[in-house]
């Protein structure tokens, strides 16, 4: 065989092993929105157009219900960890920029446990997973790179939170110029034009959109012009410029890395806020236990593999995305913890059952929620996650999701075996918490705020 023959073989044989390599361990990209409400998209029935996440829709699944946490961090660390943020003491409130705590440090990441099967990991948007000491920061949790800033309700031009930096690039002050959202989808959209397709890539991309401080460039406002209110005018010009930055990202993903292997996620971290968003007809907002604050419509894509256009009505959990996703790559799920996820492959694609005999929505001192089959206990509804404090005597609800899907029909009363069987199982778990953290809901007199978050020199 000569030498330009030999060559020529060796090419094929390269190519050949690097897309087996890449099917077997597809590149990922999950994608989380802050605060956006489960009828905030066209393809639910909005009057924002958000056609790239409609787009995406069309092309994969979409599951609903999926169950993720009432606010922004308890979501977050259950999705990188797999477990419930009881087990994390993570179950009450967000990490506030003034607190002390963040993910524990004994806990095994979704980015590490990628890293073991040869992934290549970043992460581009809001972190919110701690702060305060050097070893809570995104590259000391496994992650290769990291673009963005640590906490939640940072200025979306000054990139300031309660006047200190918090703009970075691989956990060291960042001082680019431009509105967060925009900045999130030109970075993330570099590193998968500059990754080697034969590298698997976890790319994951926590927009901070359309979280509050309610803002919006001038031409997406114009976009939304059609809605009168300025606060939903607002907010819906923030979820337009949230989709054309995933646009942007989808785009660059398929240019650089083949459709039939890669796998891309979309959710919402927790349900909208009534003042700005939509819910549907769902009981509830952002804060509560309700359907309205803890539902947020996933959506999975994987071309080739996962059916386009098909919808799954199973319950699952954030916490599920973990095991399903260390499955799928062949990645251990050996560890020292246990996990609260299960996979959920075969529900995703094969139309199985839910693997899960209850999902535990949430568990703090004084609130709570539990589904087991269609029905779902509720401890307390109205308590706000954020402000963690009792409201006296507790009050039960009990609904059946399957004829009563928006929480009005309360049957704690009339089902009373059903009620008990919830409520012991609830209690069985709440048992189980360890002790929760919780920060003052306002930043205290004696704490000073530097000059740069998380930033330690």
């Amino acid at each position: 065989m000569n030498p330009k023959s030999t060559l020529t073989l060796l090419s094929a044989l390269a190519i050949a092993t690097t897309t087996a390599f890449a099917a077997d361990r597809p590149h990922i990209i999950l994608m989380l929105a802050d605060d956006l409400g489960s009828r905030d998209m066209s393809h639910r029935g909005s009057n924002i157009s958000t056609p790239h996440i409609d787009q995406l829709a069309s092309r994969g699944v979409v599951i609903d219900p999926f169950y993720v946490q009432s606010v922004c961090s308890p979501t977050r660390a259950a999705l990188m960890t797999g477990r419930y943020p009881i087990r994390l003491g993570m179950q009450c409130s967000v990490v506030r920029p003034w607190a002390s705590h963040g993910l524990p440090l004994d806990e095994r990441t979704l980015p590490q446990a990628l890293k073991e099967s040869g992934y290549t990991t970043a992460v581009v948007g809001k972190w919110h997973l701690g702060h305060a000491i050097p070893e809570y920061l995104p590259l000391q949790r496994g992650f290769d790179k990291q673009y963005g800033h640590y906490n939640g309700a940072l200025d979306y031009y000054t990139h300031k939170r309660e006047g200190g930096h918090d703009w970075h690039q691989n956990d060291q002050p960042n001082y680019d110029e431009g509105y967060t959202t925009d900045l999130i989808g030109r970075e993330a959209s570099r590193i998968i034009k500059e990754h080697d397709p034969g590298t698997p890539l976890f790319l994951y991309v926590p927009f901070n959109a359309p979280h509050s401080p309610y803002q919006a460039p001038d031409e997406h406002l114009e976009r939304n012009k059609h809605i009168k209110d300025k606060i939903r005018q607002t907010h819906a010009g923030m979820v337009t410029s949230m989709d054309d930055a995933i646009g942007q990202i989808v785009d660059a993903a398929s240019q650089r890395l083949p459709r039939e292997d890669t796998l891309i996620f979309f959710c919402s971290d927790n349900g909208g806020i009534l003042r700005a968003g939509s819910n549907g007809d769902l009981r509830g907002e952002k804060s509560h236990v309700y359907e309205g604050g803890v539902r947020a419509p996933a959506i999975m894509v994987w071309e080739g593999t996962i059916k386009e256009g098909s919808v799954v009505k199973e319950p699952l959990h954030i916490t599920d995305l973990y095991p399903t996703l260390l499955g799928l790559t062949g990645t251990s799920l050996k560890q020292e913890k246990s996990l609260d996820g299960k996979d959920a492959w075969a529900t995703i694609t094969r139309g199985r059952r839910s693997p899960h005999e209850y999902i535990l929505i949430d568990s703090t001192p004084f609130r709570g929620a539990l589904r087991m089959g269609d029905w779902k206990l509720i401890r307390n509804g109205t308590a706000n996650a954020n402000v963690p404090t009792s409201l006296g005597e507790d009050k039960w609800e009990l609904y059946n999701l399957k004829t009563d899907p928006y929480e009005k029909n309360d049957l704690h009363q009339k089902s009373p075996r059903d009620f008990q069987r919830l409520k012991t199982k609830f209690q069985e778990l709440s048992g189980q918490a360890v002790p929760p953290h919780i920060p003052p809901s306002g930043l205290p007199a004696d704490f000073e705020v530097p000059k740069i978050w998380g930033h330690f020199e």
